[in-house]
């Protein structure tokens, strides 16, 4: 599985706060749930098209398919394995 996206300015990694009761996501971002907690992260859609995140995804399509009950795209790792592949793509 792969998702190809138009090169998009790179922009920084941002965690949301888990009591943020905002679920807004600014536009060229996504929401996605990470972890045994489901924690909320805002990431750049130009993640989607890196290698090492498009692994993630096919993980996600493994374990879950399409349905993600969360409202957003759920992460099936654990945050600190989140954590270490996004910090590569900053």
């Amino acid at each position: 599985m792969g998702f190809r996206l138009p090169a998009i300015r790179r922009a920084s990694f941002t965690a949301s706060q888990a009591a943020s009761k905002s679920s807004e996501v600014p536009k060229g971002y996504l929401a996605v749930y990470v972890g045994e907690k489901q924690k909320r992260f805002v990431i750049p859609i130009s993640y989607l098209n890196q290698p090492s995140f498009q692994g993630l995804l096919s993980q996600a399509e493994d374990e879950f398919g399409y349905d993600h009950p969360m409202g957003g795209l759920t992460i099936p790792c654990t945050e600190d394995v989140f954590q270490r592949i996004t910090s590569f793509l900053n």
